[in-house]
């Protein structure tokens, strides 16, 4: 790990203008202390946010409103977030071990690097890493990477669990920085690689995420997660749904769906959403919707087997959702 300055801060007003001169946010470091112990990312300058009052967990309203240094495991024990969310507690389980989920911000979960094995061999070319130096994956180990929304510049996928179910739910982000407050729904967070894949979100410098905002909707309450891997416990998906329905008389009014470990960014499944619309809560339904999840998919010599698995992994979720709503 290469010598870097440390700055703990108490307000907001000093954190954002830490980062806006260049600093790194550092909440959990789950992901950011592993990346500087591998010179992955070497950051001149970190700034500790922890001491921000920023880990609320509250019901507000209509809206579940979360602060983005919450930790993950408190998040999910929340009697709260259980009741009125538990498509949330589910994912946040699914995603990390305990002692992780112990440690690791909300915020920090959504803003996690990828976990392609190139981009952390810094002799192999990552456009991630190094832009313009190649695509490693393409060409080589490809098992876990991206199907949808990949270019020829990178087909890595997104690894947060979390903000599959967050986008699932329309949920909102409230960031704050040098020019005030934003708000917008957490699907925007994330880009596409397309030519520039080493910006990976939509945060201005010096931006601080401050919480995240969901609607409790009629179909959160039996909303559900499932999770594809190759091992059961500390794994990132091979392929995963969040389902949302909402089920009046044995027809679906609405429904809600994202997909992980299929795209470059936690990939909502608007097509199947509305596919499902009007439709009876059968199987048959959900399997004729699911068929269009792939629509588009660009697969690559190890990962062609999600093509088929992506449109099963939703019919189960949509199962599981079904079997509440």
């Amino acid at each position: 790990m290469r010598p870097f300055a440390y700055q703990r801060v108490s307000t907001e007003a000093d954190a954002i203008a830490a980062a806006a001169a260049g600093a790194r946010y550092l909440a959990g470091g789950t992901t950011l202390v592993d990346l500087m112990r591998e010179e992955v990312e070497t950051p001149e300058s970190i700034v500790d946010i922890n001491r921000l009052p920023l880990n609320h967990i509250r019901a507000e309203g209509d809206q579940l409103v979360i602060g983005a240094l919450a930790r993950m495991s408190e998040v999910a024990a929340n009697e709260d977030v259980r009741r009125l969310q538990p498509l949330i507690a589910e994912t946040l389980i699914e995603g990390a071990s305990p002692q992780l989920r112990n440690v690791a911000s909300i915020g920090g979960n959504l803003l996690q690097r990828v976990r392609c094995p190139y981009f952390r061999m810094l002799d192999a070319p990552c456009n991630k890493r190094s832009p313009g130096s190649g695509c490693s994956a393409i060409d080589g180990l490809n098992a876990g990477t991206a199907i949808l929304g990949t270019s020829t510049h990178c087909i890595a996928t997104h690894p947060s669990d979390l903000a599959v179910s967050l986008v699932a739910l329309d949920a909102t982000l409230h960031v704050r920085g040098p020019d005030g407050g934003r708000s917008f729904p957490v699907a925007e967070l994330f880009r596409l690689p397309e030519d520039t894949p080493n910006l990976e979100h939509t945060l201005q410098p010096g931006e601080l995420i401050a919480e995240v905002r969901i609607p409790n909707g009629p179909y959160a309450r039996t909303a559900r997660y499932l999770k594809v891997r190759d091992r059961s416990s500390y794994e990132f998906a091979l392929v995963s749904a969040a389902a949302a329905l909402q089920v009046e008389n044995g027809t679906i009014t609405q429904a809600r769906i994202a997909a992980g470990g299929v795209g470059t960014r936690p990939w909502r499944m608007t097509a199947v959403e509305e596919a499902l619309a009007g439709k009876p809560a059968t199987r048959e339904s959900f399997e004729a919707a699911a068929a269009v999840s792939t629509e588009g998919a660009q697969a690559q010599s190890g990962n062609a087997f999600k093509v088929k698995l992506l449109p099963a992994t939703i019919v189960r979720a949509l199962e599981m959702a079904g079997e509440g709503a």
